[in-house]
């Protein structure tokens, strides 16, 4: 067996978000699962790469039958240096069933009991950022009680 190198990857920025978790719209079951809106305040991103602020949007999500958490979020940043980006982002909340059902009580789980894992799109008519139109970047996730932390990485 031939060793695979390892995938070439760089962290691009962190992203944190505050969440109005009390503001969260309950749409109800769904064909898809329990499906849910929650309002995203603001947010801060930073790293080497992108650093800037986040903009209020909303993170879109379904409590599936699987007991899998699945969200898309779609948010406009805008960098310290007045560019606008678009940034979207799909991905899924793993945890044990037990664990699970004792976030969606509101209980805030410890990092090693569930995986958030997302993967990221960014678009900007900007020419200083067109490079992220082109860009796959994967993260990781924390729930915090103000709401995730996301470390994004390029791929490539």
């Amino acid at each position: 067996m031939v060793a695979s190198p390892a995938l070439p990857h760089r962290h691009l920025t962190t992203l944190t978000l505050d969440v109005d978790f009390a503001g969260v719209v309950a749409v109800g079951a769904t064909a898809a699962g329990r499906r849910g809106i929650a309002p995203v305040r603001g947010g801060r991103f930073e790293g080497e790469w992108l650093t800037g602020s986040v903009a209020p949007g909303h993170d879109w999500f379904v409590s599936r039958t699987d007991g899998a958490l699945a969200i898309d979020v779609r948010l406009t940043l805008t960098t310290d240096d007045g560019a606008t980006l678009y940034l979207t982002y799909q991905g899924t909340m793993r945890a044990a069933s037990e664990a699970m059902a004792r976030f969606r009580k509101g209980e805030r789980l410890a990092p090693e009991d569930y995986k958030l894992h997302v993967i990221a799109r960014f678009e900007s008519g900007d020419p200083r950022y067109a490079w992220l139109n082109d860009t796959i970047v994967v993260g990781i996730g924390e729930q915090t009680p103000a709401g995730p932390i996301y470390r994004l990485f390029e791929i490539g």
